[in-house]
């Protein structure tokens, strides 16, 4: 199916807390505002925002340091400033496992209906009780996302944390299937962030669908959105995404979760979790707030993969989303 005909339903604003797309659609198209954010601790403390770029297992600290690639959301890299964690191998692609470093992500049933449901669950520390106590993250203890195993549907939602470290949060899963749950947090006590995951199958008449087909360009509410850039195995290369508004350039890209992007890949097939920041941030002095959103990415193999960019204009976030296949070519 081509993105084009997967937007034609992209004209109502959607909760971006609450609702997405249905599952003939990519994504969750526009989303209400999640507010103006400021700091960003965990991932925003290395000072260097001039190379935002994956979370990404398989490469060491020390690349991790010269790249200023963040986190762990596929195993133990270092934060680039955040203190020495060069030491903690990588363990794979991040979201593949429920438990890891000694935290696991509990969820309080594993089966939901179509449709609104409360989703709760909770992540428990290596002493077996609920964990109260995180460092932020781009503004947030815990990003929750959501996406169907055919990466047709995509949720980035903030969940809230009751005292008891129980989080909840009022989902739309509006069609029956596989779906994947991911949650990026840092525990105070670890002091790096890694990216938990979890299968959620919600009841019904499932009718499986393909993967979008690849596709550079996506259309949502009268902004296209344009992709250049390749995905390239086990090297960082650089993706730019071109943000117009009825064929004209944006360029008043406003600040979403202390950033003008975020950008999420998943790979078809296993799910494996990039979730990548944008190179420089707002009043940095030198970023400009659009039209272009540029990326340093990382992907963990060959595959085919489901980008997902978040951005916000006129007080709204809006979602697109693009398939590309990696490439095996070595570009010096």
């Amino acid at each position: 199916m081509s993105t084009q005909a997967n937007t034609a339903q992209h004209n109502t604003p959607l909760d971006h807390e609450a609702t997405a797309a249905p599952s003939t659609q990519a994504t969750s198209g526009a989303h209400t505002d999640h507010g103006t954010h400021a700091g960003h601790d965990i991932h925003a403390g290395s000072g260097n925002h001039n190379a935002h770029a994956a979370h990404i297992a398989g490469i060491s600290g020390q690349q991790i340091a010269q790249n200023g690639i963040h986190g762990d959301h596929a195993g133990h890299g270092d934060h680039a400033g955040h203190g020495d964690h060069s030491a903690h191998a990588a363990t794979g692609p991040g979201g593949l496992q429920i438990t890891q470093d000694g935290y696991t992500l509990e969820l309080a049933s594993t089966i939901a209906q179509a449709g609104e449901i409360d989703f709760r669950f909770r992540i428990v520390g290596p002493d077996g009780l609920p964990v109260t106590e995180y460092a932020s993250i781009h503004d947030k203890e815990l990003h929750l996302i959501v996406a169907q195993r055919e990466l047709t549907g995509f949720w980035h939602v903030h969940p809230e944390r009751a005292a008891d470290g129980t989080w909840s949060v009022r989902l739309n899963l509006p069609a029956a299937g596989a779906y994947r749950v991911f949650t990026d947090i840092a525990p105070r006590a670890l002091g790096r962030t890694i990216t938990l995951g979890a299968d959620l199958a919600v009841a019904g008449d499932y009718a499986p669908q393909p993967t979008p087909e690849v596709a550079r360009t996506y259309v949502v509410d009268g902004y296209e959105v344009a992709l250049d850039g390749e995905l390239v195995p086990g090297a960082g290369r650089l993706i730019t995404l071109t943000v117009r508004k009825d064929g004209e350039p944006v360029t008043d890209l406003q600040p979403y979760l202390a950033a003008f992007g975020h950008l999420v890949v998943l790979r078809a097939g296993d799910l494996a979790y990039v979730h990548v920041h944008p190179n420089g941030e707002p009043g940095d002095g030198v970023t400009a707030p659009g039209p272009e959103i540029t990326f340093h990415t990382v992907v963990p193999g060959p595959g085919t993969y489901r980008l997902f960019l978040d951005f916000k204009h006129g007080d709204t976030v809006r979602t697109a989303a693009f398939t590309l296949a990696t490439t095996a070519t070595h570009e010096h």
